[in-house]
């Protein structure tokens, strides 16, 4: 039986000399606190604190990135174990779904998905065993074994994974009732909201006008007109800003941030309150609304983060079936320089405004991210994100944009996932891939090895602090 074995140069670059040198760099950082400011793990998981329940729900069901390799080679999602939305049969024995993933783990080779996998595997559950068909079951035994021990347990890993802030996204309308238990229980410094208001946005999705009236008794504001539902968005702000909130993120189709004349923008919302909205004015109130979100983040102080460019639910059946997060979303093209320009314009150069931009569309590193983050102070890249989040896409990142944006204007690694057992590898790879950059900057003798060691950790840790610092906590010049 083969066992799993983790190279301790994985990901480091090829070749003696600058792998010496990355290696070094790498050791400087691997035992930095993480800080996870912009993921996607539910804050009820640290605050009801329970034991995974089993290894397919756990490293399966939840990551779309394994999902949808699985169903690209033609495995149902029913069989997954992925809930239909009209309550049809799916597979609900975890250990058929874990052996189906394990008979096709070649499938994983040469992806990020796989270097993830493993770390879990041996790094956090200490376990060398080599997922395969003969081996499903004693894996997902081994597995079942230690999750049953209260190391762990959420509570325990984030202590084990080092993670010194951790911040959860709840959608505008959240009651944030378990980020309150969190703080009854000590943890609400440690683990914080972010204000995703994407289905207040977009006026023109189903359910817009229930999350309105869920806005309006979650505010105490009336939303029968559109300077009520901007004050009940504002209030809302405030809500999480009490609970600790750095940021706010936004999911838009593109960068469009269009001010709309106040009586367009109160005429398109009294007819989105009748469902009388066509796609054009659904599609300009929400590039208005998200030059309104940038003049609230300048007003608040919570950082504002925008990651266009996915359109999202690409199969529509299933999305009907399924619901949305299921793997079929994907990437289009993105345009930031003449979409941002209002904001900017407005708010770029504001001290106590803050952006941060992301893409899984890297055709716009060069010639449009980085020369907007290296001349607005405002202005920070966020990580390869999605589909970006790779070693050679992290490499193409640094290679792409450092010479114009520099190290200082970006944010630091963000891992962005729904997979808190992954948390740990993507920083470690991330982390790892810095290093491999630097040490050939080092190595061309473009960067004295001890600016390399000081850069990694600012990337790997002081960045990430200053980009999300609470607002007021950090000069314009340290931002």
């Amino acid at each position: 039986m083969a066992q799993l074995r983790l190279h301790p140069d994985r990901a480091l670059p090829a070749g003696d000399d600058i792998r010496a040198v990355a290696r070094r760099i790498y050791q400087s950082t691997r035992g930095l606190p993480l800080l996870c400011m912009h993921g996607h793990v539910d804050a009820a998981v640290f605050a009801d604190d329970q034991r995974f329940s089993d290894p397919a729900r756990l490293l399966v069901v939840p990551d779309h990135y394994v999902t949808r390799m699985l169903v690209s080679q033609g495995v149902p999602l029913e069989d997954l174990g992925i809930p239909r939305t009209d309550g049809g049969d799916v597979e609900t024995d975890p250990r058929r779904i874990w052996r189906r993933f394990c008979a096709h783990w070649r499938l994983f080779r040469g992806t990020p998905s796989r270097y993830w996998l493993e770390h879990e595997l041996a790094e956090i559950l200490k376990i060398d065993v080599v997922p395969g068909p003969d081996t499903a079951d004693m894996l997902f035994d081994l597995i079942e074994s230690r999750l049953a021990e209260p190391a762990y347990r959420p509570r325990a890993l984030l202590d084990a994974f080092n993670i010194e802030l951790i911040c959860t996204t709840d959608p505008a309308t959240s009651t944030l009732a378990d980020h309150a238990r969190l703080r009854a229980d000590g943890l609400g410094v440690r683990v914080v909201p972010t204000f995703r208001p994407d289905a207040l946005t977009h006026v023109n999705t189903a359910g817009w006008n229930r999350h309105v009236e869920k806005l309006q008794e979650l505010s105490g504001v009336d939303t029968g007109d559109y300077d009520g539902f901007l004050a009940a968005l504002r209030a809302r702000r405030e809500a999480f800003a009490r609970a600790g909130a750095r940021a706010t993120d936004h999911g838009h189709l593109t960068a469009a941030a269009e001010p709309l004349p106040e009586a367009d923008a109160k005429r398109i919302y009294a007819a989105a309150c009748r469902g009388e909205t066509s796609d054009d004015e659904a599609a300009a109130f929400a590039g208005h609304l998200l030059f309104e979100m940038a003049r609230m983040s300048r007003d608040d102080g919570l950082v504002m983060q925008i990651h266009p460019g996915v359109l999202r639910d690409h199969d529509t059946a299933i999305h009907h079936f399924f619901g949305p997060d299921r793997g079929f979303d994907i990437p289009i093209t993105a345009e930031f320089t003449r979409a941002l320009r209002p904001v900017l314009n407005a708010f770029g150069r504001d001290p106590n405004f803050r952006l941060i931009l992301f893409t899984v569309d890297e055709t716009v590193y060069a010639r449009e991210l980085a020369p907007l983050a290296g001349v607005y102070p405002a202005v920070r890249l966020g990580a390869p994100w999605w589909f970006l989040d790779s070693p050679d896409g992290m490499r193409r990142f640094r290679e792409l944009v450092t010479e114009t944006a520099g190290f200082y204007n970006t944010s630091g690694f963000v891992d962005d996932t729904r997979a808190f057992l992954s948390i740990p590898a993507r920083h470690d790879l991330a982390r790892r891939i810095d290093a491999g950059y630097l040490a050939r900057l080092v190595v061309e003798h473009r960067l004295a090895e001890d600016e390399a060691v000081e850069t990694a950790t600012d990337l790997a840790y002081r960045l990430p602090q200053q980009a999300y610092a609470p607002s007021g906590s950090a000069s314009p010049a340290a931002r």
